[in-house]
């Protein structure tokens, strides 16, 4: 099978100036209906690398998930808010075919990144070997939350039971693609809710805002090939139906590639007990 890449995940097709289309197939789509919260941040990063006026390399991208977001033929728009000799601040909106409103909303900023003297306080965590872990299971063949385009092998034990920390590292490789800045973005929405560690399964939740940061260059990225990086996942409080969530993204090597900080609404939902 021959490899594929990102833009074989979003194959956008310029409409107009600033105007986009995409066919979203239902292999994205979440067991409850829209699609998976990853593939905006594929979506958007993509559609920048293709559009003429943008320069530079994705830095950071902030998306707000206002509402659903379904399978289907997507509506794209970017704009760009400022360009400067190093910085450009580029608007991606992204909503269902015909929509007044948007559904998922981005601020991407890109950079030419200048050559400056490198510095690093964090240290990798350590874990144990991807290859001594099992395979994750795919029952029916189902693959939802990302695990389309991700293998994810952990110590983790489904479900989740509550625990009085929410720390876990998980090593994550593409099944499909080697590295690249949109796949490292999606992997940012590929682990369980932080929720779960407070109350197990018995939680709905649903992603508000989501902010991801790639602190290494495209090449630094695509060095990884199609190798395991290791993420680091916790969560620090909730309470009033909002709670945190941050995760950090290594190389095997401890090159730190990229961090996130998650905002999810979440709701307990009663156990139901058989008659």
């Amino acid at each position: 099978m021959s490899l594929l890449t990102t833009t074989d995940y979003f194959p956008v097709t310029a409409v107009g100036p600033g105007r986009w289309t995409l066919q979203a197939g239902p292999e994205w789509k979440n067991p409850n209906g829209p699609l998976w919260g990853g593939f905006p941040i594929g979506l958007a990063l993509s559609v920048l690398a293709a559009e003429p006026e943008a320069v530079g390399e994705p830095l950071s991208i902030t998306l707000t998930y206002v509402a659903a977001l379904v399978e289907g033929e997507i509506d794209i728009r970017t704009r760009r808010l400022r360009q400067g000799g190093s910085i450009g601040v580029w608007e991606v909106d992204l909503r269902p075919a015909g929509a007044e409103g948007t559904s998922v909303h981005a601020i991407v900023t890109l950079a030419r990144r200048p050559d400056t003297p490198p510095f690093a306080f964090a240290k990798m965590p350590e874990a144990p070997d991807p290859d001594s872990l099992p395979e994750p299971a795919s029952p029916g063949g189902a693959r939802h939350f990302g695990a389309r385009a991700f293998e994810r092998r952990t110590t983790e034990r489904f479900p989740i039971q509550p625990a009085a920390d929410s720390r876990s590292v998980a090593w994550v490789r593409p099944r499909e693609c080697a590295w690249s800045k949109p796949l490292l973005g999606m992997v940012t929405d590929n682990s369980p809710p932080r929720a779960f560690y407070a109350f197990g399964h018995n939680v709905m939740t649903t992603t508000l805002s989501l902010t991801v940061y790639l602190h290494a260059s495209a090449d630094e990225v695509a060095a990884a090939g199609r190798d395991f990086l290791l993420v680091e996942y916790e969560g620090r409080v909730g309470g009033g139906g909002a709670s945190d969530e941050r995760s950090s993204y290594w190389r095997r090597d401890g090159k730190l590639l990229a961090t996130s900080e998650q905002l999810v609404w979440y709701r307990t939902v009663p156990r139901q007990v058989p008659e």
